[in-house]
């Protein structure tokens, strides 16, 4: 059974650093086309960034463009999101999200095929 599980979530103060990481098993993450999404209470679940193959790439949303990192560990079957300068806006649940039918990046949630549990992420003081 295809399974995506992330993890590294927790509570952070504003300015602060988390990384998540995001691991698969029965699939190889280094084919397909993964993503990060973030649900807050009270709101819709928002893409935050993805990565295409083979090239490597990446797509930002623009509230984390310069603050956030995508990557990729094939060897290890992970992609991890480097969280930097978090602000309290950030809080939110944290989904990695596989497309198994495409190689190309997109914010699409509804074509995702797999989903992991999601990781909390707060950001106060």
């Amino acid at each position: 059974q295809v399974q995506l599980v992330e993890s590294g979530g927790g509570l952070v103060q504003p300015g602060g650093s988390l990384r998540l990481s995001c691991v698969a098993s029965k699939f190889p993450l280094a084919y397909y086309a993964i993503a990060w999404f973030r649900q807050a209470p009270g709101k819709e679940r928002e893409g935050v960034s993805c990565t295409s193959v083979p090239d490597g790439r990446t797509y930002y949303a623009d509230v984390v463009k310069g603050r956030f990192t995508n990557s990729r560990d094939n060897a290890k079957n992970t992609v991890y999101l480097q969280m930097d300068s978090l602000k309290p806006e950030d809080t939110a649940v944290y989904y990695c999200a596989a497309d198994v039918t495409a190689t190309s990046c997109h914010m699409r949630k509804y074509e995702y095929d797999y989903w992991g549990q999601g990781t909390p992420v707060t950001v106060s003081s």
